[in-house]
């Protein structure tokens, strides 16, 4: 049986919370007046860092925004016991400025983003995000609320060079022609298995032990809820957001996340608007990784807001300097390579 909304937080395990910690902790940075510092968590997801972050700091204040209605239900009874400290949104971290509005508050002293699908997503046979739940629909979008096209959608409306184009720009998949064209053979395809049954046709499993279909499914959940184009306004829109002084730091879990992540904060750096706290990306220790398998993939970068020029713009999708990117390629390959066996394990955080 699933875990029902009450018990998922339970099962939740936040990676890289020390260093989280120890980037974000509230200073004379930045004078808040009369309240405590506010803390926008634009991923709030099911609360392990939210909870984290409200335990270290008592008089601090958070703000939490997420796309899954259903984490925000588990979230509220997972933070109840921190009362009027908290408020949560039902909505993208690319709408922070909206968030803010609503919530009558201004400039965030931090704010944490924590990309890509979660565990409890993953655990949840229902959602359509992992293979081991080859009866689930195809769905695996992450607001099942906002309506929008459904894995399923995709697979059995787009034309086959689109689907193929699709499978290789966002999962990288070397067969991805080969895979669409079995995926529109096997249409209609309803649940997850059927996926999966068209692609092990075409994909063998080599001697990394990836499952055939681990990439596909990246890219069909990255192409579902657009998160490319989240993160290319969202980083934007959370630079904007927080006042000289304030930092955001951003965890990302595959090699695409972490490019996107690199590439706004070196632009928002050339234009004088940050200073980047992390020369490379921050991993996991070894301790970590051997009590929770999932944070193995994580990746954890931060900035610090140094100038009010206002970005307002898809830094995510602007050219940054190929010797900037280039020194850290060796760590991107790195990463993928993790996040994918990650992923085939079920393991991506």
């Amino acid at each position: 049986m699933d875990p029902g909304p009450s018990d998922l937080s339970n099962l939740h395990r936040p990676v890289l919370v020390g260093e989280v910690l120890s980037l974000l902790a509230p200073s004379d940075r930045i004078e808040m007046g009369g309240a405590g510092p506010l803390i926008v968590d634009g991923t709030v997801g099911y609360g392990g860092h939210a909870e984290a972050m409200l335990t270290a700091w008592p008089s601090a204040r958070l703000l939490g925004i997420d796309r899954d209605r259903e984490a925000l239900l588990s979230t509220k009874a997972r933070l109840a016991g921190f009362g009027a400290r908290v408020r949560l949104f039902h909505a993208s971290y690319a709408e922070i400025a909206d968030v803010l509005e609503e919530a009558g508050e201004k400039a965030p002293s931090a704010i944490l983003l924590d990309v890509g699908v979660s565990s409890p997503q993953l655990d949840r046979g229902d959602r359509g995000f992992s293979f081991r739940s080859p009866d689930a629909p195809a769905d695996m979008r992450f607001d099942r609320d906002g309506g929008g096209r459904t894995a399923a959608d995709l697979v059995n409306q787009l034309e086959e060079h689109a689907l193929a184009k699709l499978l290789f720009e966002h999962g990288g998949e070397r067969h991805a022609r080969g895979v669409a064209r079995a995926l529109v053979a096997a249409r209609p395809v309803r649940t997850l298995g059927d996926v999966l049954r068209a692609i092990e046709r075409v994909v063998r499993r080599d001697v990394s032990g990836i499952h055939p279909a681990t990439r596909t499914l990246q890219a069909l959940r990255i192409a579902v809820n657009d998160e490319a184009g989240h993160m290319a306004r969202g980083l934007a829109a959370a630079i904007d957001a927080l006042p000289i002084g304030g930092r955001l730091a951003v965890i990302s879990f595959h090699g695409g996340e972490e490019r996107a992540v690199k590439a706004a904060f070196l632009e928002a750096r050339r234009r004088g608007v940050v200073t980047v706290l992390t020369t490379k990306g921050i991993r996991p220790t070894d301790r970590e990784v051997s009590e929770n398998p999932r944070a193995s993939s994580a990746r954890l970068r931060a900035a610090e807001r140094t100038d009010e020029s206002v970005l307002g713009m898809r830094m995510g999708e602007r050219a940054v300097d190929e010797e900037s990117v280039d020194e850290e390629s060796a760590d991107d390959e790195s990463a993928d390579e993790q996040s994918d066996q990650a992923a085939a394990n079920g393991t991506e955080a």
